[in-house]
């Protein structure tokens, strides 16, 4: 899965200009790939997190989701595609896809649990599809942005590897045992050690940072990294299930691989952005 997804990234650089010799990097398609591989994860993702909302009697619209999450997820690419103003695209567009959750609750259940059912569809949205949004505006909106993507995205995952590796061969003091019983500090220490690793690599081969902020963006996002984990590891308590599907195996399900990359997702936008100042 590493090497399929850097193998795409590589290709949407080459395809958009931005790492060929000659620098014609058109941001009109830039992150078309990415774009796309979003979309079609954004489906199995929706699709998990209702099969859990459904353990707890909640009812999540998939098809109202789906097309939302989606819309939300790919925002970057079709607003400057499309010319649109984000700011102003953003808004409209949340407004209308809560009045669309709102509608389909009013035309199927009527006024049986609107805060439950329509509430949870619309943090399933925000939370896959918001939170998605940001992946592709690192790779839209910044220069270098594939490096910058590759890196965030390495980082957070070599945390995932660490933390697992040290944490199964050395944890003793556990985390959060409330949450999730297997995670410990020792395991934490190993994900910020594999972070760190990761981060100087990257900052030092693509120029992306100094070398100091880069043991900076390595702690910072070891740690919010597996605290997107735990997000996902209390919506799976809640709903009395190990993993969120069986489909990928070592794994689980979609929800599991990209659940750590999800909630730091925004952190780091807003981390490349204050770089860029």
């Amino acid at each position: 899965m590493t090497a399929f997804f850097a193998a795409v990234m590589i290709l949407d650089g080459w395809m958009d200009g931005g790492i060929t010799a000659a620098r014609i990097d058109d941001r009109s398609i830039r992150g078309t790939l990415l774009c796309i591989l979003i979309a079609g994860l954004l489906i199995p993702a929706q699709l998990e997190l209702s099969k859990l909302a459904a353990a707890k009697g909640v009812k999540i619209f998939a098809g109202v989701s789906i097309i939302s999450s989606i819309l939300l997820g790919t925002f970057y690419y079709w607003t400057i595609l499309l010319a649109f103003r984000q700011t102003t695209a953003l808004s409209i567009l949340l407004a209308f896809e809560l009045m669309a959750v709102l509608l389909y609750q009013y035309l199927r259940f009527g006024v049986s649990n609107i805060l439950t059912n329509s509430g949870a569809t619309f943090f399933s949205i925000c939370y896959l599809g918001l939170f998605s949004s940001f992946v592709l505006g690192i790779r839209i909106n910044f220069q270098d942005g594939l490096w910058k993507l590759l890196m965030f995205i390495f980082v957070v995952k070599a945390a995932d590897i660490g933390a697992y590796a040290i944490g199964t061969s050395f944890g003793r003091h556990k985390f959060s045992p409330k949450i999730s019983p297997a995670k410990t500090w020792e395991g934490m220490a190993g994900a910020i050690a594999a972070a760190v690793i990761v981060a100087i690599a990257f900052a030092a081969s693509f120029d992306i940072m100094a070398l100091w902020l880069a043991v900076i963006f390595g702690v910072c996002f070891a740690f919010i990294g597996q605290m997107g984990d735990l997000v996902e590891s209390m919506l799976k308590r809640d709903a009395a299930q190990k993993d969120s599907a069986n489909k990928v195996p070592g794994f689980g399900g979609v929800l599991d691989i990209v659940d750590s990359p999800l909630l730091a997702a925004p952190f780091a936008y807003l981390f490349f952005m204050c770089l860029i100042r």
